[in-house]
């Protein structure tokens, strides 16, 4: 995958936990919960519908405002890659206003833990750049420190 510096994202982080753990941890719903948002946010429900086309919606709260989310996965490959949208809601009915396109993906790092790439794709420059003004290397970055975090306790 080409990346492009104006609309995307990007981070690589090896993480301290086996990949089918970490495949599990994003791809069922009871898990989503406990890293998906950074604390002391929540993610208050998680809907998932595992195939393509298929459902990802989960509702935040953040700072006591609720937030839903609706998307849609476009692409898995079980154990190596998951990318979903807020581009579309099930059923492809468009989102009036998306915001990105997440492209995760899974590799053994030799010690037996994962490597991981979170990559966000945007629509724009201004997209791009408002996601990395909120935060989006600190944010997904703690994100994967708490998925590590509770995977382990999995172990």
């Amino acid at each position: 995958m080409t990346l492009d510096p104006k609309t995307d994202l990007s981070f690589t982080r090896t993480l301290a936990v086996p990949r089918a753990l970490v495949w599990d941890c994003w791809t069922q719903p009871e898990h989503i919960p406990h890293f998906f948002i950074p604390a002391p946010h929540k993610v208050t429900a998680c809907d998932i519908d595992l195939r393509v086309g298929g459902r990802f919606n989960t509702v935040f709260d953040v700072d006591g405002a609720v937030m839903d989310n609706t998307g849609v996965y476009l692409e898995l490959i079980p154990g190596e890659k998951l990318v979903f949208t807020d581009g579309y809601s099930e059923g492809w009915k468009p989102a009036p206003d998306p915001f990105m396109t997440a492209i995760l993906t899974f590799a053994d790092a030799p010690d037996g833990g994962t490597i991981y790439t979170a990559t966000a794709r945007h629509r724009s420059e201004e997209a791009a750049q408002t996601h990395k003004d909120m935060g989006f290397f600190d944010g997904w970055g703690t994100v994967a420190d708490q998925l590590v975090t509770y995977a382990k306790g999995l172990l």
